[in-house]
């Protein structure tokens, strides 16, 4: 990864002693980053399991929005015979937009929303939720 794992670890140490001031988009943000540090860094200590708890809630008390063009896809999906869980929670409270658990086969429709438009060059690139 672009950041040393030892420093990482010394951010989640100190990270503990300004945790009780977060609000709940903040505690969200840091489990993001918690579970893009846990593949990038696996030998990483993982915070204290009441940290890890409140940081999970907070992320999943959002309760997905499927857009309809999730819709379509899970619909033309099961025409074509791929049956699926729409709007699948992982353990760690990822949401996948269609999964087979059993399989661990899952797909993610990325439509407008996730991109951004420059508007001098009128190209496209990911946004900050997307790109993660």
């Amino acid at each position: 990864g672009c950041i040393a794992s030892d420093r990482i670890a010394a951010l989640l140490d100190r990270i503990t002693d300004v945790l009780a001031t977060f609000d709940a988009v903040q505690l969200s943000q840091l489990y993001q980053f918690w579970l893009y540090v846990r593949v990038k860094h696996p030998n990483l200590q993982d915070p204290e399991a009441h940290h890890q708890e409140r940081l999970r809630q907070a992320y999943t008390r959002t309760v997905p929005r499927p857009s309809q063009l999730q819709r379509d896809v899970s619909a033309a999906l099961h025409r074509c015979g791929w049956t699926h869980e729409f709007e699948y929670v992982t353990e760690e409270g990822l949401s996948l937009d269609m999964a087979q658990p059993a399989s661990k086969h899952g797909v993610e429709v990325d439509g407008p929303s996730h991109y951004l438009r420059d508007i001098e060059s009128g190209g496209f690139s990911e946004n900050g939720a997307t790109r993660l």
